[in-house]
């Protein structure tokens, strides 16, 4: 053990303010040198001690300048030690999850910068996240509406494919009967974006949730606003899902379905023209009235080309029922003008 990396831990753990901030710039600066500081791969009880003092008495500090030059440093050690760092994610989280409540904007942003390097570099957004969710139940209101910002942070910089949104759904919508406005706004913030990325099947597992229906009406609206805006993510409609009554978005989409775990029974390929003929059965005579219609374009044409269409995802009956009463609803209604008639099937 070089004497150098010693005394960067005795910086590291001394107490003084006004040397931590004379320090910090030079602990930063030698642990981004992989030359100077290279025992710190070796050593893990070193590097374990380093991590712990950074989280407990730089990022845990009163003065906001220390926090954020601990913050730094974690960085540079992201940086350096890449995958290595994850040993690291369950010391630093707790001290990261309240900085995220902090009272300085600069602080509770540079910390969700530091989170998100973390689930870049250091692990995936899933295993962080999985070590997150006490931050949804956070005595500190800031930090309850800082967990829901950084989960949308999250969505954004990741995609919904990286996370189990299935694990995390329950502990927003228990935040939408938050004593603090802010929360909730965050919250419902959070499942707007979980809707702009996975789509249509978040409202339907909202619905069976057993939330009061005026606080559904309040998010179902800003779900329309966001896909009337033409701000949903093109993917949304390709996602898959670990079972029928959960949003998830880490699985794979239709289009390398075919490598997924799951068995291939339990899948069906339906094409939109299979969905549009079946439709058109529970309709009954109307289909006779839509193909005379039809002007110049005979039977035969007319149902090439609704089967020459892309292939959507069928997994259960009720993922029919629902896709059949959503195009029927457009269909119906005489608001809509041709063009969204025709984008609905």
């Amino acid at each position: 053990m070089e004497p150098r990396m010693e005394s960067c831990l005795a910086q590291v753990l001394q107490k003084d303010v006004g040397k931590r901030l004379q320090v910090g710039q030079e602990l930063i600066d030698y642990f981004s040198d992989k030359q100077k500081s290279a025992d710190l791969e070796h050593d893990q009880t070193m590097l374990d001690k380093l991590v712990d003092g950074l989280a407990t008495s730089w990022v845990n500090s009163s003065n906001y300048k220390v926090v954020l030059l601990g913050m730094d440093i974690l960085s540079a050690l992201v940086t350096r030690l890449q995958d290595r760092f994850k040993a690291q994610i369950g010391t630093v989280l707790p001290s990261l999850i309240d900085r995220l409540g902090d009272a300085k904007d600069s602080v509770r942003e540079q910390d969700q910068t530091l989170l998100l390097k973390i689930m870049d570099q250091a692990a995936n957004p899933q295993y962080v996240w999985d070590r997150m969710l006490g931050g949804f139940k956070h005595k500190n209101f800031r930090t309850r509406e800082g967990i829901c910002l950084c989960l949308i942070a999250t969505l954004n910089a990741s995609g919904a494919q990286t996370l189990t949104l299935s694990k995390i759904v329950p502990h927003i919508c228990n935040l939408l009967g938050d004593p603090n406005s802010q929360v909730r706004d965050a919250a419902i913030n959070s499942l707007v974006e979980i809707y702009r990325h996975v789509g249509e099947r978040v409202r339907a597992d909202l619905s069976k949730k057993g939330l009061p229906q005026s606080r559904l009406n309040v998010i179902f609206t800003k779900f329309d606003e966001v896909q009337k805006s033409g701000n949903m993510i093109q993917s949304a409609n390709d996602k898959n899902f670990d079972d029928e009554d959960s949003v998830d978005g880490n699985r794979p989409s239709s289009a390398s379905s075919s490598s997924s775990k799951a068995p291939s029974s339990s899948r069906r390929n339906v094409s939109m023209g299979t969905t549009r003929r079946l439709m058109a059965s529970s309709l009954g005579s109307k289909s006779s009235a839509a193909k005379e219609g039809a002007g110049a374009v005979d039977e035969e044409d007319f149902i090439k080309a609704f089967d020459d269409v892309p292939v959507v995802q069928i997994y259960s009956s009720r993922d029919l029922e629902e896709s059949i009463n959503k195009i029927r609803e457009i269909l119906s209604d005489d608001k809509h003008d041709w063009e969204q008639r025709v984008n609905a099937v």
